[in-house]
């Protein structure tokens, strides 16, 4: 099993900056996982896509249109995490931040929608609040 524990959430004014760590456990999580991402969701709303990454070195990113430009997702091996580093935060990047996880078939690539898509994802963690506010 894998399992994920977010942390990092937190209140915040808007311009502000958070970071979201993810971490992966229960196994050595890159034979297990090979995609792993952050999404959100706000109350009344449905889970949607941040961001996005391939557990390979160099590793392609993928990013939402709200999260380009503003967020970046990272890995570190060694520690098992997997961040999400949120700059000029806006009131409408409040919700409740989750990290997912998935194993998914790199032949042919993964295309962007995949990336993106919660249902590609099979592990998912508790998840962690990002409040900004105005």
């Amino acid at each position: 099993q894998v399992r994920l524990v977010e942390s990092g959430g937190g209140s915040v004014q808007a311009g502000g900056s958070l970071t979201l760590t993810c971490e992966i456990s229960g196994t050595t999580w890159y034979n297990t996982v090979n995609l792993v991402g952050w999404f959100r969701q706000a109350p009344g709303k449905g889970r949607e896509a941040v961001a996005s990454m391939i557990n390979t070195s160099g590793g392609t990113t993928y990013y939402a249109d709200s999260a380009r430009g503003r967020f970046t997702i990272s890995r570190d091996n060694a520690k098992n995490t997997i961040s999400l580093q949120m700059n000029t935060l806006m009131p409408g990047d409040t919700a409740m931040y989750y990290c997912a996880a998935a194993k998914v078939s790199l032949i042919g690539g993964v295309t962007t929608h995949q990336a993106l898509d919660p249902p590609t994802y099979t592990y998912w963690g508790q998840g962690t609040q990002v409040t900004v506010s105005s």
